[in-house]
């Protein structure tokens, strides 16, 4: 049965489900596709990346005070985050990975490590 090519139109002979003639064609198409969102994801796992090594940089110990200037001077990015933890009290964690703060009065922040 022949069949045209989704990317490059050649025609080609094969199975009846497919769509492709070659590998090369078939990777080119999707990656067409799939660009704009393979681009946030991208973006989204470095500025993650970022923060998790800042946070693990900044608290070596597993519990650290620090002042939000120093996040904030080497680049940490507040809006991105995997996860968060409100304990029964009220008070918010945030998390990247196993790396964690919690915002302090007179704008410092406790890192934590999640065991």
């Amino acid at each position: 049965m022949k069949k045209q090519c989704l990317e490059c139109g050649e025609e080609f002979v094969g199975r009846s489900d497919k769509k492709f003639c070659a590998d090369y064609c078939r990777n080119a198409y999707n990656n067409k596709i799939n660009v704009e969102s393979k681009n946030m994801v991208r973006n989204t796992n470095n500025r993650l990346k970022k923060n998790f090594k800042i946070l693990t940089e900044l608290n070596p110990n597993g519990k650290t005070k620090i002042p939000k200037q120093k996040l904030s001077d080497l680049g940490f990015d507040f809006n991105t985050i995997t996860s968060l933890y409100i304990t029964k009290a009220g008070s918010t964690y945030f998390y990247v990975y196993d790396q964690g703060y919690l915002p302090l009065e007179n704008n410092y922040f406790l890192l934590i490590k999640k065991d």
